[in-house]
């Protein structure tokens, strides 16, 4: 599957008002200027537009499996993932000055990497708009300073242009093995962002070793169906079988509300997950290929807003 992050460097230009969690007003505004950049025909039902197939927005915001083409083979995920994530940076502020520089990452997946100028100049466009609020009551504005993959820059403001490079890589569940051949008899994962996992049609308040790799499981598996190279012909059962064998040796997990707001729905919506650290001890050396992919792609539910970022903080 292709992979890149995209560095986005910006900088207020007013005094600007942001939640704690930034994560959901970046994606909301970040919608409304891709389509307003990238809709031809301004409909407001994207599946009823016979240019779906050819937009950018209707890819990354609207798609559904209805929309992707049938292989004829069984799909264990019915619904597509959002080919991308908005990963903030550790920055709880809710206030910055005019003249406050601010990162955030963008990963990009599978072709989704293809469209990477609409999406810088989505957020230039959005920058001009403003988000959040700024001290006036209206919203803060900011310039689009820089946009980079690794140390390269891909574009920026002071002539407008897009780089030429190959600024992705091809993320498969091999190479993310490291050619780790000692045994691995325990990992410490710290949970960066809120994790929200379903199981058995609940939110779990703790996280058996055996629920966090189903949700590995389930990311691996829609990801690369949908934007990359197939289904990867895993032991799904026997995977997750041994996996309640490993047990939780320490945890401070705890359990954290925030609140957004949808402009879907029009009203402020309560979203949960767990926050913390979690040891595990066990036979856990067949799974790191799956911890370090779900590393890099973050885990379980709204991980288009930055969600579920987890982070292999040790292995013994």
């Amino acid at each position: 599957m292709l992979y890149g992050k995209y560095t986005f460097s910006l900088l207020f230009r007013d005094n600007a008002i942001l939640p704690e969690y930034k994560g959901s007003t970046f994606r909301g505004a970040f919608g409304v200027a891709l389509k307003r950049v990238a809709c031809a025909l301004k409909l407001q039902d994207c599946t009823s537009c016979l240019l779906n197939q050819r937009c950018v927005y209707y890819l990354v915001f609207e798609q559904t499996s209805a929309g992707i083409p049938d292989d004829g083979g069984r799909k264990r995920i019915a619904t597509p993932p959002h080919p991308y994530v908005i990963e903030l940076s550790e920055d709880f502020r809710t206030r910055f000055q005019a003249g406050e520089s601010f990162d955030f990452s963008l990963l990009l997946f599978g072709k989704a990497n293809d469209y990477l100028p609409y999406f810088v100049y989505a957020f230039d466009q959005m920058g001009k708009t403003g988000i959040g609020k700024n001290t006036a009551g209206g919203r803060a504005v900011f310039l689009l300073r820089e946009v980079a993959a690794e140390k390269e820059i891909v574009y920026s403001s002071q002539d407008g242009k897009m780089r030429q490079g190959a600024f992705t890589c091809d993320l498969t569940l091999p190479c993310l093995s490291d050619g780790q051949e000692h045994a691995v008899s325990k990992v410490l994962l710290t949970l960066q962002t809120p994790l929200r996992l379903k199981y058995d049609n609940h939110l779990n308040a703790t996280l058996p070793f055996h629920v966090l790799i189903r949700a590995m499981l389930r990311r691996v598996s829609s990801l690369l169906q949908y934007h990359g190279g197939g289904e990867p012909a895993l032991d799904y059962r026997g995977l997750v079988a041994r996996a309640e064998a490993v047990a939780v040796e320490e945890s401070s997990l705890r359990w954290f509300d925030w609140k957004r707001f949808s402009n879907r729905q029009d009203q402020a919506m309560l979203l949960g997950g767990l926050v913390g650290s979690v040891a595990y001890t066990g036979d856990i050396s067949e799974y790191m290929p799956l911890i370090r992919f779900c590393e890099k792609v973050h885990l379980g539910k709204q991980t288009s807003f930055g969600l579920g970022k987890i982070e292999l903080t040790g292995v013994g």
